[in-house]
């Protein structure tokens, strides 16, 4: 699949995916299945690269292709776009189940399950038609390039981009850091000012736009493998097939929900994973870790809370959209997401002992992964000051 601009000019081919949404259709699965089929990818696939992935920076594209196959992108696109319909809860679950055995893994299908999100929820229907349903299935691998915008709509930074509007598109030029799952071919959302004007645009790039170049000058102490890059963009003509809003105020307020409840996902596996290691250190260490703060059993309890408010939420926000109430509840998700992944990660060193000293070592590397998750946009500061926000704008309205 092709889709480049050369000079002013849209170039198309998706000729190998006519009829894909008919397609999609008969193959619709319950959310069950998905995840049954999930497991036993990441059991045989997935697990046996997980070294590589954190201490090497491999990218495990293969297996990124295969969850596409398995369904698990597309469980909250439509099913006219190549999806399977079932809402974000199925998409929560398909993310936190890689997480657990792989946050850099689970934060990249992450990564490719906010792509469709963006465009599902945008007006543009040839992006709808056309590269939706190749992202859903995994054909076609993609990013997000808001951890800028979002800190930006918050009052936190700077804008990176800045478009000017020419005949049928726009220019873009400036250097957005660290969008992560790319690679060539990938597709990605971005947002950029409008030249001389208050408002801005979303839009849907990829690295075949003539101008945009893919730079690697960061190395990370964790999540290594996710491809993560620095784009650089020299007047990059963006055509209007690929513009998801402009102006977009009202379009960023339509995707913030779904892209902060779905981070969710990342903690609930994480934090699985973590009361795993300590169940198995208790099996020798149990008769002193028994004196530490946090045990398996609180953990566990407070893992299953946070997993069924997640959940209720996903469900709610599927059948009934997102009001402000809810809004609220899906930052209070996310924010206690963060913390119990630092507080399940500190504990899992704890039980582990001296063990968890040794290099590239299972709980040294959830220990990493847990500031992941309290980090990335919007980081948890960042969610703290969105609730302090809200409740502010309330008490002034």
């Amino acid at each position: 699949m092709s889709l480049c601009c050369r000079s002013g000019i849209l170039v198309s081919s998706m000729q190998a995916v006519s009829n894909l949404s008919d397609r999609a259709v008969a193959k619709t699965q319950a959310p069950e299945t998905m995840l049954a089929e999930l497991h036993k990818a990441i059991a045989t696939q997935l697990a046996p690269q997980v070294a590589d992935i954190d201490l090497k920076g491999q990218y495990p594209r293969d297996f990124m292709h295969l969850v596409g196959e398995l369904g698990g992108y597309r469980q909250a696109v439509a099913v006219e776009y190549g999806g399977a319909g079932n809402g974000l809860k199925a998409a929560v679950q398909a993310i936190e189940a890689i997480s657990q055995e792989c946050l850099c893994t689970g934060f990249m299908t992450w990564c490719q399950i906010a792509c469709t999100w963006y465009m599902q929820n945008s007006d543009n229907t040839y992006l709808k038609q056309h590269l939706l349903p190749l992202v859903a299935t995994g054909k076609v691998l993609g990013g997000t390039g808001l951890s800028n915008p979002m800190k930006h709509f918050a009052g936190i930074e700077k804008i990176a981009l800045v478009a000017e509007r020419q005949p049928r598109g726009y220019v873009l030029n400036g250097m957005l850091p660290w969008v992560s799952n790319l690679g060539a071919g990938h597709h990605f959302g971005i947002a950029a000012r409008l030249a001389d004007s208050d408002d801005y645009l979303m839009a849907i790039v990829s690295d075949e736009l003539t101008g945009l170049t893919l730079r690697c000058n960061a190395h990370f102490i964790a999540l290594e493998g996710s491809n993560t890059y620095s784009c650089i963009f020299r007047d990059v003509f963006v055509p209007d097939e690929l513009i998801l809003a402009a102006p977009c105020e009202e379009y960023v307020n339509r995707i913030r929900p779904g892209f902060i409840l779905t981070q969710v996902g990342m903690g609930l596996g994480l934090v699985a994973s973590c009361i795993q290691i300590m169940e198995r250190a208790n099996q020798r260490y149990g008769h002193v870790n028994c004196f530490l703060d946090d045990q398996v059993e609180d953990l566990a309890a407070s893992l299953a809370t946070t997993r069924e408010k997640t959940y209720a939420i996903a469900t709610q926000m599927s059948q009934q959209g997102c009001d402000r109430p809810l809004l609220k509840q899906i930052i209070q998700a996310r924010i206690d997401a963060s913390e119990l992944s630092l507080r399940a990660a500190n504990a899992a060193m704890l039980h582990v002992g001296a063990r968890g000293y040794l290099h590239g070592g299972i709980a040294e590397r959830k220990l990493r992964e847990s500031y992941f998750v309290a980090i990335v946009t919007p980081a948890l500061k960042q969610l703290k000051k969105m609730l302090h926000d809200m409740e502010k704008s309330k008490v002034k309205s």
